[in-house]
């Protein structure tokens, strides 16, 4: 969790970083010589531009107000959990990872042998989430096979909420950012509307503060649609898995079931 941290804060200080240096670069263009302002002077009278500037992306984000930039800072970071997420997923939610073909033939193998402690010590040497369920029903091997079913059963299900918490956290970040998007539009929209009671409104201001607000609610928008998206498919897959899972798990544990309990 505090890699995963660490990677929102550098991909959010990066994506602060340079749009500032861009908007440095903007405001010294805009540090004018007296000939540019007659220039600029001329092309208000022509298009009607104003003081606020271009109403650039840039000048959306920095000119926004404190509130706005802290909004825009949690989008970018909410942009990077999303990334954080999907590769892990990506990576994680395999059935390289979950069921590794190599740890399913040599437990199959040591099971035909009879050899539990070598089933034992195949999982402990390929951690997997079918390793780990393995290693609870093998570890209690002595105890019965109700015994077994029942810590089987356990670790299963321990497994199947690791496993679902990613997805759990992917689809909070989608359901988060189209709220800051939102916020922002509000925010955007009450400074447009303050704008407009202060008497004759300056439009250019008016305009940078409606763009604050399409540009707040298409930020989240683009960060919650494909988190959702991602989210469903990554959900049917681990479904799939864990199915796929526990009748594995049954099927390399069938021949336990004549274990004989000895006492002592």
């Amino acid at each position: 969790m505090k890699k995963m941290m660490l990677f929102a804060m550098i991909l959010s200080l990066a994506c602060v970083a340079i749009p500032s240096m861009s908007y440095a670069q903007e405001e010294a263009a805009d540090a004018a010589p007296a000939g540019t302002f007659e220039r600029a002077e001329a092309s208000d009278d022509d298009g009607g531009s104003s003081s606020a500037g271009s109403g650039g992306f840039f000048s959306v984000v920095f000119k926004s107000g404190a509130l706005g930039i802290l909004l825009w800072l949690s989008i970018f970071v909410a942009a990077g959990f999303a990334v954080y997420f999907v590769v892990d997923c990506f990576i994680t939610v395999r059935v390289t990872r979950v069921m590794p073909d190599s740890l399913i033939d040599n437990v199959t193998e040591s099971m035909l042998e009879g050899d539990v402690l070598k089933a034992l010590e195949n999982c402990e040497n390929e951690p997997s989430p079918l390793a780990n369920i393995l290693s609870a029903g093998f570890s209690h091997v002595e105890e019965g096979y109700e015994v077994i079913q029942e810590a089987i059963s356990t670790a299963a299900d321990l497994e199947t909420e690791r496993i679902m918490q990613k997805l759990t956290w992917m689809s909070v970040v989608g359901n988060i950012a189209p709220m800051l998007g939102l916020l922002g539009t509000v925010q955007g929209m009450i400074r447009a509307f303050a704008n407009l009671a202060g008497g004759a409104p300056d439009l250019g201001i008016l305009a940078l503060n409606i763009s604050q607000a399409l540009y707040t609610t298409a930020g989240g928008l683009t960060i919650a649609v494909p988190c959702v998206a991602f989210y469903y498919t990554f959900r049917n897959s681990a479904n799939t898995l864990i199915l796929r899972m526990e009748a594995m798990t049954l099927e390399l544990i069938k021949d336990l079931r004549n274990v004989e309990v000895v006492a002592e």
